[in-house]
């Protein structure tokens, strides 16, 4: 039998020690290396936490699979039991350059259901969690349902880079879904804007191609508050495969993904 309360006390343990370690390091020289570009950047601070978490899983869960994005967890190429899929620090960028903005992301999963969803704003001490069939929380206010909201009065966030030319989508969809809408946002971590769309901050996030550690955690807050989380096909996820993500309000999701994305 599986322990989800267990589970969850332990993880919010875990993640209230790991952004101490992170906190502290602000006083420190990083590390910094690039891996598939010299914007995609990782710190001793990425590897040392999530070996953290890893350490405590194995020792706590043993029989839980866990896939990382810094590839210390196992390989992983299907959904089979309970797996853990981390990114312990998302917008990395965002650490190296602002010291703010990034966040460690959590999902865990029971043969492809989300079951516990755990989203850490590290310097503004905003943990977002949710469990299944329990609704989504800031810290310890819940968070309410998603309220409709006409496009014309959305805030949306989305990458100015792929408003740009890119391989992925044809980039003149998207101009007048920007002009459109009230206002778009861009914050440089993809668990932080799922994370304000579960939480109303945002009304809707769209990305051309993120790694199952980017929007595990933050598909089972959203879901979890009632909106909608696709590709930008409008397909469901696969949190072990790469994808295009598109989240928002319920309405809102349908209507961009008509008028602008199909």
């Amino acid at each position: 039998m599986i322990m989800w309360d267990e589970m969850d006390k332990c993880v919010k343990e875990w993640i209230e020690e790991a952004g101490e370690r992170i906190k502290k390091s602000f006083l420190k020289q990083l590390t910094i290396e690039t891996k598939s570009n010299r914007n995609d950047l990782v710190t001793d601070m990425d590897k040392e936490t999530e070996q953290f978490f890893i350490k405590n899983i194995n020792e706590k869960f043993p029989d839980h699979r866990i896939l990382g994005e810094e590839g210390f967890g196992d390989s992983v190429e299907d959904t089979k039991g309970v797996l853990w899929i981390i990114d312990p620090i998302d917008g990395t960028m965002n650490f190296v350059h602002q010291q703010r903005n990034f966040a460690i992301s959590i999902g865990i999963y029971e043969n492809g259901v989300g079951r516990l969803g755990y989203i850490y704003d590290v310097v503004h001490n905003e943990l977002y969690h949710a469990k299944k069939g329990e609704g989504a929380f800031m810290n310890d206010q819940k968070l309410p349902n998603l309220p409709s909201v006409a496009l014309e009065d959305a805030v949306i966030a989305l990458n100015a880079l792929w408003l740009t030319t890119n391989k992925h989508m044809d980039s003149s969809k998207l101009v007048p879904l920007v002009r459109d809408v009230r206002a778009a946002r861009s914050y440089g971590s993809a668990a932080l804007e799922m994370a304000y769309v579960a939480a109303g901050r945002l009304d809707a996030y769209l990305t051309m191609r993120l790694a199952p550690w980017d929007f595990a955690a933050g598909k089972i807050l959203i879901e979890e508050v009632g909106g909608v989380v696709t590709n930008l096909k409008g397909e469901s996820l696969d949190v072990v495969r790469k994808d295009s993500v598109f989240v928002g309000k319920p309405t809102l999701h349908q209507d961009i993904l008509q008028r602008y994305l199909t």
